[in-house]
């Protein structure tokens, strides 16, 4: 039996169903789906192993395949542009501190989820009940961190392409200093090597698997190595290149420090 995981929004968090009595389902498709608020249409986002589930989670069957008459009782944009528009004006009445970013409705309109971004919590209270005397339906906002509003609004990166996460990824992973410095990236500053959403970028861990082999390669900096006969110490490492710049002492005969650039691999023994 597959499992797999539906999302309702770009934002929101990814729910468990089963195939049911459908097959050859794919990621990307639309399927109608049974929730505790009636039916609603979501989008295939993964596949998972039954013994990835929670035994004891309940886990109800994909209805069937949303059709063209399916989807066209989806909210239009400017369904969603009107909601977000006038949410947007009761958020500046009240002062709140809070960035809206989405909307979602039911396929019954009589549930919208707001998506916004703070970076505090927020007294909602007063907010909520003015959207639910205009839309006259349940009203639920949804607090999501930066990297999911990256998601949403999407942009370029550094390099120049559209934001990982908003093209192809599925998944946040877990990213650490310890991979920007493992890259030699650190000293570029925070700018640099942070996106759109102000934290270290995705990308930081496509290749960090990459660099620790290289780096195995390389002696630690401050170990004491021979090279060509002489005596040093590692000061820095240069993980691409394969090298690593040492220090040499003087000699008794004036000669100064110096530092030399040594390629690892031509002093493999």
């Amino acid at each position: 039996m597959d499992i797999i995981q539906i999302q309702f929004a770009p934002w929101d968090k990814k729910y468990n169903f089963t195939s049911g009595d459908l097959v050859d389902l794919k990621i990307g498709d639309f399927v109608v789906v049974e929730t505790e608020f009636g039916q609603e249409i979501g989008k295939i986002f993964n596949f998972k192993k039954l013994s990835e589930v929670d035994k004891e989670e309940e886990i109800k069957p994909i209805i069937r395949l949303a059709d063209e008459e399916d989807l066209s009782k989806l909210a239009t944009d400017e369904e969603k542009k009107e909601a977000i528009d006038y949410c947007r004006k009761i958020i500046e009445n009240y002062e709140l501190p809070m960035k809206l970013i989405d909307v979602h409705f039911s396929l019954d309109r009589n549930r919208i989820n707001f998506a916004f971004y703070s970076d505090s919590r927020v007294d909602f209270r007063n907010l909520v009940k003015d959207l639910s005397s205009h839309f006259k339906g349940i009203i639920r906002l949804t607090q999501i961190g930066s990297r999911d509003e990256a998601k949403v609004m999407g942009d370029l990166g550094h390099c120049g392409k559209c934001l990982c996460c908003r093209g192809y990824m599925k998944d946040f992973s877990s990213i650490t200093s310890e991979m920007a410095e493992a890259q030699q990236v650190v000293h570029r500053g925070s700018d640099r090597v942070s996106g759109m959403c102000g934290k270290l970028m995705c990308c930081l861990s496509y290749e960090y698997e990459g660099y620790l082999e290289l780096t195995k390669n390389l002696p630690p900096i401050g170990a004491k190595v021979n090279v060509d006969g002489r005596r040093g110490e590692v000061l820095a490492q240069h993980v691409l290149k394969q090298s690593v710049d040492v220090l040499f002492k003087g000699d008794k005969d004036g000669e100064n420090d110096f530092v030399l650039e040594v390629d690892i691999n031509r002093h493999k023994k």
